[in-house]
């Protein structure tokens, strides 16, 4: 797959995801304008096993909790030599991609943090399983934790591919131009003014005379204006801030 360079001469954003399961990649990933952009070697993905660093004849990967409790722990000796193998290997980023453990006790992901991955070289994600990894792990590798919401899913595959996802479109020439980023929600503190689109008139239900007045002084500030009601009566949280 070829690798097309940044505009201001940087290599192709990298995105590793240390996983369990890395047949579920692309995925999601490698379809629509994100998946095109991967075709045409805007940015990479690659993955690393953690089974192939497994232990013993069965490639054991976890254990039981220290203390006593259900489930499993993956094991902090298997992890690192799959980070440490990620971290080496030539594709995979090198040791100035962020390495990111995805968790739900983790700092929530925002589109500020977003911008600021987007602009790097690229991550390294870690993507936990069962009842989730070894602290030690966490601090011997310098590892941050991040969350994509305050719900627990199956695995954290799902979560890298809404962190791949939500960098990649950012990155110059995916989505084609800068125009439909710069309103959208959490762009400017606020969430997305409602959009209309053909027909006029559907099922009573009218466009607002003002989207179709033509002056753009007016529908700037009428999209201006439904965007902080929105947020306003959605995520109050956000004007707080």
């Amino acid at each position: 797959m070829p690798h097309t360079p940044h505009s201001d001469g940087r290599p192709p954003w990298r995105a590793t995801v240390i996983t369990l399961f890395p047949e579920m990649f692309p995925g999601a990933l490698g379809i629509s304008l994100v998946g095109q952009a991967l075709t045409a070697g805007l940015w990479s993905l690659d993955t690393v096993a953690i089974r192939d660093f497994g232990l013993g004849r069965h490639r054991a990967v976890d254990d039981t909790p220290a203390g006593g409790g259900a489930g499993m722990v993956l094991r902090a000796d298997v992890l690192a030599a799959a980070i440490d193998h990620a971290q080496k290997a030539a594709p995979f980023g090198g040791p100035d991609a962020p390495l990111i453990y995805l968790s739900p006790r983790g700092t929530p992901l925002t589109q500020a943090a977003v911008h600021e991955l987007a602009q790097g070289p690229g991550v390294r994600l870690l993507a936990g399983r069962f009842e989730g990894v070894d602290e030690r792990i966490l601090s011997a590798r310098n590892i941050r934790e991040v969350s994509i919401g305050d719900y627990v899913l199956s695995g954290g595959e799902l979560a890298a591919m809404v962190l791949i996802d939500a960098c990649v479109r950012l990155l110059p020439g995916v989505l084609g131009g800068d125009d439909s980023l710069a309103s959208e929600s959490f762009e400017n503190g606020l969430l997305e003014y409602p959009q209309f689109t053909k027909p006029r008139s559907w099922e009573g239900r009218e466009i607002p005379d003002v989207l179709l007045s033509g002056d753009h002084k007016k529908i700037a500030e009428w999209r201006k204006a439904q965007a902080f009601e929105l947020t306003h009566q959605r995520r109050p949280d956000l004007l707080k801030r």
